[in-house]
């Protein structure tokens, strides 16, 4: 591969990484063609785009970044691809798991991910990562919780108000 070539790829990544918020560093190492064939099918229908990419064209790309992605210098050892999700930090790390989980294999890792920022490393943090909830589910929570109280209101004051109703009905033909 030539320098323009790498000069290319390393800017494609750049901006990749600067315009995705949500990626993920994987290594896919023993894997059969089969097996690699199957993740990227799975990784098509959830919409996540999977490429293998050397390391250092990875950490060249990250460098141009504002983020510090330093902590990503262990990550990126041996085989290494990245998948990129532009809406959701959670996908990727649930495919990971049910592959995982599914091929009855471990040779799929998850070794380090990005997610609106934030760094993690490691197999262990993958359980985090897919316990996250994203902006939508955050925002979707936050009016539910507002809207709450209003209903709770609004409930009792047309209730308390057909009460008052009956009462008024019920004196009023005492009355007659």
């Amino acid at each position: 591969m030539t320098r323009e070539e790498k000069a290319v790829i390393i800017d494609e990544l750049s901006q990749k990484f600067s315009s995705t918020p949500y990626f993920y560093i994987t290594s896919a190492n023993g894997m059969s063609v089969k097996e690699v064939n199957e993740l990227r099918r799975q990784c098509f229908e959830k919409g996540i785009e999977y490429r293998v990419v050397k390391n250092t064209l990875i950490k060249k790309a990250l460098g141009t970044l504002d983020t510090d992605y330093t902590s990503f210098g262990e990550v990126l050892k041996g085989f290494s691809g990245v998948m990129f999700h532009p809406e959701s930090g959670k996908v990727p790390a649930q495919l990971i798991k049910d592959f995982k989980k599914k091929g009855g294999s471990d040779k799929l890792k998850f070794k380090g991910a990005s997610v609106d920022t934030a760094v993690f490393v490691g197999e262990s943090q993958l359980d985090v990562l897919i316990s996250l909830k994203s902006k939508q589910e955050l925002i979707g929570e936050v009016i539910g919780l507002l809207q709450s109280p209003a209903k709770n209101v609004i409930g009792a004051l047309s209730s308390g108000g057909h009460k008052l109703a009956g009462i008024l009905k019920t004196l009023s033909e005492k009355e007659d």
